[in-house]
């Protein structure tokens, strides 16, 4: 995929999507921006409020400095400007689930301004990138929620989220498909949840995005565009800028014109509906919140932020592939969670110790392994596994032995199931099922004479020119000795005899 091969084909010719995201991505911390309630997901409706939340009479906000240590960070993660001064502003609006009447956010000075992503356009090429800009990261109080399905004449109000720290992560209009924002949004989300800013976990809502989609001739200025609030995983993302493009482009063909407005998303139908139109939006009335000093950073507090940034997904996705050789596409596999990276070097350093080799000298055996063997036979077994019982040290035990031939690739994963339902060790479990590698020569070789001395008219055959019967006197001594022989010596010792 590149930026121009997107195109939607109307009735009247091509238009080109233009895209831009607004996520809000909750800061993870113990305790809410402005207060000490608790920010526990899950609480029973209005538990965690404290008075400030509940915009009691003489409450005032106190800024909690590990929200802000978590805004600062994420901007040094995306290569943007940190404004060591930013300032508050009150958002006024009325609305139920919003106590105070204004939301406090940051308006005209953010505390983050300009930065970038890098997206991979193509999964399997991950240096085929395209940068998108990120125009600014601000940090609010989230709002409350609303509960329409409690009582049958009234909606409740739930104050457990109020005033909990957002970033809003905003991006420029660069993207041009589906699949660039899709890119975009799980790119941003993998750099938050390595940073640890958020837990990015989009089913819960701690982050969504509203998504901004408009359409225009290829190069010509831009269209109207539409929002589209609260979307909340990748895919429904995708699905907006999909539904909303065609639907743009539908009515401009049709004689009509896009209207500026905010729209719901539907995920049962995947289409988009009306919520208000922008021309009817009030006035927020900004001004600066005479209740907060302005932010002012000092140089120890940004070093400290930066130095505490752990390796980010690109880095470690070109230590992978310079210092450990992985193929570029597993590098990305790897790299694309946290939780898949860190096991798989808890992993490489246990395998790397069993065998007593460099890390550089297992990495490609581990990474297939951890990519590939070891998913594929946890999702065969579903519930009957417990991965508490594959250990690294557990797993590297089956490696070891399968680096040194004692047992083949299906042995491996046949051992590494029964590892996974019963926890117990993997030598023991080779020795007592008898999943083990035969290469006594010996054995095999009188396995391979009695096969040659049943099969002379292949053996002509072969001796005349017929080289892939080769592969037949393999799978015939295979056979005859049950799957056990070392491949390795079945092939050297029918090269020896067959001459």
């Amino acid at each position: 995929m590149t930026e121009s091969t997107y195109r939607i084909q109307g009735a009247t010719g091509e238009w080109e999507v233009v895209i831009g995201l607004e996520v809000h991505a909750q800061v993870t911390s113990n305790a809410k921006l402005f207060s000490g309630a608790s920010t526990t997901f899950g609480a029973e409706p209005n538990c965690n409020v404290s008075l400030v939340d509940a915009a009691m009479p003489g409450m005032l906000p106190v800024p909690n400095r590990e929200c802000i240590r978590q805004a600062v960070r994420t901007g040094m993660a995306i290569e943007a400007q940190i404004n060591k001064y930013s300032r508050f502003d009150r958002k006024n609006y009325f609305y139920a689930d919003l106590p105070q009447g204004y939301q406090i956010s940051q308006l005209y000075h953010p505390i983050v301004g300009e930065g970038f992503l890098d997206i991979a356009l193509d999964d399997k090429d991950p240096e085929n990138t395209k940068r998108i800009g990120i125009e600014r990261i601000h940090v609010e109080q989230d709002a409350g929620k609303l509960m329409h399905d409690q009582h049958p004449t009234m909606s409740y109000v739930d104050l457990n989220r109020c005033g909990v720290a957002l970033m809003e992560i905003v991006s420029r209009p660069d993207m041009r498909s589906p699949a660039e924002a899709g890119a975009y949004l799980r790119k941003l989300r993998t750099i938050l949840r390595y940073v640890g800013s958020c837990d990015g976990n989009m089913e819960e809502g701690s982050m969504r995005a509203d998504v901004n989609v408009s359409v225009r001739r290829p190069g010509e200025e831009f269209g109207t565009r539409t929002e589209t609030k609260n979307v909340n995983s990748v895919r429904f993302v995708m699905q907006v800028v999909e539904y909303e493009a065609n639907r743009q482009v539908d009515v401009l063909e049709s004689g009509g014109t896009v209207d500026q407005e905010t729209r719901l998303f539907d995920p049962g139908t995947g289409t988009t509906r009306t919520m208000r139109s922008k021309e009817d939006a009030h006035d927020y009335r900004y001004f600066p919140d005479p209740d907060l000093l302005p932010l002012e950073l000092d140089d120890s507090f940004l070093e400290a932020c930066r130095a505490s940034l752990p390796e980010l997904p690109d880095a470690k996705r070109h230590r992978y592939e310079n210092e450990l050789g992985l193929s570029a596409y597993n590098a990305g596999q790897l790299t694309a969670e946290v939780e898949v990276f860190a096991r798989f070097e808890t992993l490489l350093g246990a395998v790397a110790a069993a065998l007593g080799k460099a890390e550089k000298d297992v990495a490609t055996m581990v990474a297939n392994w951890a990519l590939s063997i070891a998913p594929g036979v946890l999702k065969a077994l579903g519930d009957e596994a417990d991965p508490a019982n594959a250990t690294a040290e557990a797993q590297a035990a089956i490696l070891k032995m399968q680096d040194a031939g004692e047992i083949s690739g299906g042995q491996a994963k046949e051992i590494y199931e029964i590892v996974l339902k019963t926890g117990r060790e993997p030598g023991e479990i080779a020795d007592s099922e008898g999943l083990k590698q035969v290469s006594d020569t010996g054995a095999i070789e009188a396995a391979i004479d009695a096969i040659i001395a049943s099969n002379a008219d292949k053996v002509e055959e072969y001796r005349g020119g017929k080289d892939k019967l080769f592969g037949f006197f393999v799978g015939q001594t295979m056979k005859a000795m049950q799957g056990k022989a070392n491949p390795a010596v079945v092939n050297q010792l029918l090269k020896d005899k067959l001459g």
